[in-house]
């Protein structure tokens, strides 16, 4: 499609959310590649920028994480005001970032994810234990990038693992440790990518070993026979679309020791850093960073 099809693109990023940091590099690399296919684009960051700049524009590539950027509002606002937009709608976004929302839909569904509740103060350390055993998982529900999941072993860190998470959202889910091997699969135009695997030094992906830490490994092309990543994906496209999500997005799994493939989450609008993982798959994909992110903003198109 030529780059004149696609008139003046505002590219959203920063926000108020605690994804902030990630948000501005993300947007500053697509905002970078869309100039340099000369196409006429401008940078709008909600905390500093009036959203009524948008209405400057013919469409919006949205590269705001978490909190008003993959929740569904900006999209809904984005719907009032008649600004097409990359990615997935304002429900399914919703859906997408909400934990317990999408896993209990999955649940629901067939889909195999990580055992879970939904806890708060009240909900005691022993009933957790009975029923997800140790260690477990606290997570906020509305959060990205692994901000305030923490690995619990024992009741004394239970409660103050309990309030870090509190501290990201109201909500909060306990889930099942699911001892495996940890994958993600890129999806674009509804397409699976390569899928890659994460090694971690640390004791789970944290935010740390996403961003800051070069010792993580990102295993792409995996070793992983084809007929099992042809179920991957599948199951990967599957779990995608049981939450309506569309044009682009990653889903994150697991693989325990009998095999079984757990899904663990979507993101409806994963990081384009030099650290992201959307890039790294579509470049062994054969896809450039330049065809990637213009293959993401003809998903405004749909």
């Amino acid at each position: 499609m030529p780059p004149n099809k696609y008139g003046k693109v505002a590219v959203l990023l920063g926000g108020e959310s605690n994804e902030r940091e990630i948000s501005i590099q993300s947007g500053k690399a697509v905002f970078e590649a869309l100039q340099s296919c000369n196409i006429e684009s401008f940078l709008i960051d909600p905390k500093i920028d009036s959203l009524n700049l948008i209405k400057k524009s013919d469409r919006a590539f949205i590269c705001l994480h978490g909190k008003d950027g993959e929740d569904g509002k900006i999209q809904a606002y984005l719907d009032k005001v008649n600004i097409p937009y990359t990615g997935s709608d304002a429900k399914s976004s919703r859906l997408g970032m909400d934990k317990f929302l999408s896993k209990s839909i999955w649940s629901e569904k067939g889909v195999k994810t990580p055992a879970f509740i939904k806890i708060d103060s009240e909900t005691k350390f022993k009933s957790i234990e009975q029923k997800l055993g140790l260690p477990f998982f606290l997570k906020p529900v509305n959060s990205g990038s692994s901000l305030g999941i923490s690995k619990v072993f024992n009741e004394s860190q239970f409660y103050e693992s309990f309030k870090e998470a509190y501290k990201i959202d109201s909500l909060v889910i306990a889930e099942a440790m699911i001892d495996g091997r940890e994958f993600t699969l890129p999806i674009l135009k509804n397409i699976p990518l390569s899928l890659i695997e994460i090694r971690t030094k640390t004791d789970f992906y944290d935010y740390e070993a996403k961003y800051h830490r070069d010792d993580t490994e990102f295993i792409c092309p995996t070793d992983l026979n084809e007929s099992l990543i042809s179920i991957i994906k599948k199951l990967s496209i599957d779990s995608f679309n049981l939450l309506g999500c569309s044009g682009w997005g990653r889903v994150d799994l697991m693989i325990d020791n009998k095999g079984n493939i757990f899904i663990i989450e979507v993101n409806t609008i994963p990081g384009m850093t030099s650290h992201s993982l959307v890039p790294l798959s579509a470049s062994n994909s054969g896809i450039s960073f330049k065809e990637l992110v213009l293959s993401i903003l003809d998903t405004s198109y749909a």
